[in-house]
């Protein structure tokens, strides 16, 4: 007894080390709360996060010292990590445990990097870490929400010199009604799926995938959001006053800050004017890395100053571009902020290609593949939610070469994910049923050259693929990419946006739809956050210029090719009995090997009773499908059948046809005249045509030779035993 008491007393006194902080909120309806102080308390901030039973713990830490050379980036590293057991699972694979990232880790990763980068205070460039862990999954609520306001939260408490707190809502639309978090069954039947993600002031990153939404509906499912988190926030605040640490001091500005900075504005500042007067990217890069080399020459014997020069360089690089389009509206490349690029389409480029678009737009360009498969090319994914199918897939390669550079070619990065997926959403809408077109749909982008915006290159070169390659579309898909310079009040919205304009402005706002609705949005902010104004301006641009697009895509292919490419494999697709499947499959597979190996085609089938035939030999095709409907049709009378006889007896010859069946032709069923001996006939093997007659009294099935020409299969009108005794007695 006295033991038991010790040992009650050690563990309160254990428990007696944590001090923790919680907040709780009814969020959707739902219960959200933060808690720190009992996990990971290491790091110099560790939350957990919980939304119903979904669970995320989030550490951040920090280095203590930033890298002695002076640049302006920010070393931020996001990392999103599944455990199998959030979900009660055990790994697949041979080796049992958590391997490389997977797609939905890569992307959710890059969800929460991209609101929380441009947050970071101006001068911080301690290397930093975020890692948020997927602890428990209730497989309701999504967890890429609970993920990113975990890593808001961590920021927050942590003291590091972060701008925030942010949070975010996934918004969805169902019945004309908006819906704040719906959990993973209602995404799947709402007609929009959008992640926005921004401060208390305003909006920061918007994901989205819809079924042709109006722009206005668009934007009202971002301000439902943003106004739906601010209790979030409000939360966040509240834990940060009770338990936040001290605020990390920011290094101070060199004293020759000042000096490096007034010395190129004085001896380069003309050089990067005329250089940004140049239209083409190339030549324009070459004056610019001339006026570098220039600045870089003016401290090259000064240690102290030297490392300054690239960050004030490029802020100068930034001011002038941006100055020049806020004042003249005139942008690098001659354009005015409404005007898209010259585009020029072409389609079957590639002769054994099923499907091939090239889509240049500027200095732009999209070689874009599709590829038809069968079921046996379609990929299966391995998640906490369970294992599926996925019947398009759409991979975005961006070489070196295609921004004239030299590296290395390796497996795709986080860059080449995201793109490839934004992409697969502005596609994935207008794309056809598995009932309506039984493929498996591969597209392949690689990205020739590259001035701006080469995933909605992408979306554009792929959606003229698929129609080159006879995929019935619903409606064809463009996209174009915003972009945006505010400095106070002062912004203007730029159409189709260059490189430069990408790096040195403050959006990144891409639009992808059709000419009725939006497919797909995704937008990223490089400053603290932007208005619905300019949002709705930005929205409004896009359309234009999408419908612009569109008419140019129309030039080279208006609609879907009315059939599929030669190339691509023909699949027909038939609804069986599910009583029937196993005669199709036979033992041990055999009846289904048989068909494969005789009749070269593919066959699949699924346990609905849905089979799949594809063959790029049409002739191929229909024999495995005339077999397989031989297999599962039941007998029915008065049809005539292509049969084989089996078994030779005296009253008659047992004929297998419809598959499994056999049926008796009658002695007197053999010929129009008398036979005396069927094997003088017919003999086992033969291949005849029969005519169905029904079944005897016997249950047993009726055939008739006499009654079919042998030749053509059609039916042989035969007089009646009246109308035979009356020509007899003539």
């Amino acid at each position: 007894m006295g033991r038991r008491d010790d040992d009650v007393g050690r563990k309160v006194k254990y428990m007696s080390l944590f001090k923790t902080y919680k907040r709780e909120i009814e969020w959707a309806g739902r219960p959200l709360s933060i808690e720190t102080g009992k996990i990971g308390k290491q790091a110099d901030a560790s939350v957990i996060v919980t939304y119903g039973q979904t669970m995320v713990h989030c550490a951040v830490c920090a280095a203590k010292e930033a890298p002695e050379t002076f640049e302006d980036f920010m070393p931020l590293t996001v990392n999103y990590v599944e455990k199998a057991y959030a979900a009660g699972r055990i790994p697949g694979g041979f080796f049992k445990r958590e391997g490389k990232p997977s797609e939905q880790e890569i992307l959710i990763s890059r969800l929460i990097d991209r609101p929380i980068r441009p947050l970071f205070a101006k001068g911080f460039h301690n290397e930093t870490q975020v890692t948020c862990t997927l602890l428990s999954h209730d497989l309701k609520n999504n967890p890429d929400i609970v993920a990113m306001i975990a890593a808001s939260a961590a920021l927050t408490l942590s003291g590091l010199p972060f701008l925030g707190p942010i949070a975010s809502a996934r918004v969805g639309y169902i019945d004309g009604e908006y819906v704040l978090n719906p959990d993973i069954k209602k995404v799947k039947e709402s007609q929009l799926d959008l992640v926005v993600a921004g401060t208390k002031q305003g909006v920061l990153m918007v994901e989205s995938e819809a079924q042709e939404l109006s722009e206005d509906v668009m934007l009202g499912a971002v301000d439902f959001g943003h106004k739906s988190f601010q209790p979030v926030i409000d939360m966040i605040i509240s834990l940060a006053e009770e338990c936040a640490k001290d605020p990390w001091e920011l290094p101070a500005v060199p004293a020759e800050y000042e000096k490096v900075k007034a010395a190129l504005a004085e001896n380069v500042t003309e050089d990067l004017k005329a250089a940004f007067k140049i239209h083409e990217k190339l030549v324009r890069q070459d004056a610019v890395a001339a006026a570098k080399e220039k600045a870089l020459a003016l401290f090259q014997e000064d240690e102290v100053c030297l490392p300054m020069v690239e960050p004030i360089f490029h802020d100068m690089e930034a001011q002038i571009m941006r100055q020049d389009v806020l004042k003249t509206g005139v942008r690098i490349d001659g354009r005015d902020t409404k005007t898209v690029r010259p585009i020029e389409c072409e389609v079957g480029l590639l002769p054994k290609a099923h499907g091939s678009a090239l889509f240049t737009r500027g200095e732009t360009q999209a070689l874009v593949v599709a590829t038809l498969g069968t079921g046996e090319d379609e990929q299966i994914v391995d998640d906490l939610t369970g294992e599926y199918s996925q019947k398009f897939m759409l991979h975005y390669n961006f070489p070196p070469y295609s921004v004239g550079e030299v590296g290395r070619i390796g497996s795709p990065g986080r860059r080449e994910i995201g793109h490839g997926k934004l992409a697969w959403r502005a596609i994935h809408p207008m794309l056809p049923t598995s009932e309506e077109f039984p493929y498996t749909i591969r597209v392949v982008s690689e990205i020739m050259e590259s001035n701006g915006s080469s995933s909605m290159a992408t979306v554009c070169g792929s959606c003229l693929s698929l129609m080159d390659a006879g995929v019935p579309m619903k409606k064809p898909v463009a996209g174009i990419a915003m972009g945006l310079i505010k400095e106070d009040k002062d912004f203007v919205v730029l159409t189709d946006i260059m490189g430069d304009e990408d790096h040195l402005g403050d959006m990144d706002f891409k639009v992808a739809g059709t000419k009725d609705g939006v497919t797909a949005l995704q937008m990223d902010i490089k400053i603290t956050s932007i208005t619905k104004e300019i949002m709705g301006i930005a929205l409004a641009q896009a359309h234009e210029g999408r419908i612009h697009i569109l008419g140019k895509m129309a030039e080279a292919l208006e609609a879907p090719r009315a059939e599929i490419s030669p190339n691509a494999p023909r699949i027909t697709q038939i609804q069986i009995d599910k009583e029937k499947i196993r005669d199709v499959i036979g033992t041990g597979g055999k009846v289904i090997r048989e068909i494969v190996e005789k009749t070269g085609a593919k066959v699949d089938i699924n346990d609905d009773g849905i089979v799949k035939i594809a063959a790029v030999d049409g002739a191929a095709g229909q024999a495995a499908l005339d077999w397989i409907k031989s297999i599962v049709s039941e007998p029915e009378a008065g049809q005539v059948y292509n049969g084989k006889v089996v078994k030779i007896m005296d009253f008659g010859a047992f004929v297998n046809f419809c598959g499994q069946q056999d049926g008796l032709v009658h002695v007197s069923e053999i010929l129009p005249t008398r036979v005396e001996k069927v094997s003088d006939v017919l003999k086992e093997g033969d291949v005849v045509k029969v005519l169905c007659m029904g079944m005897d009294n016997r249950g047993k099935i009726k055939l008739s030779m006499k009654r079919v020409n042998q030749e053509t299969g059609e039916l042989i009108e035969l007089p009646d035993k009246k109308e035979k005794h009356e020509k007899a007695a003539e």
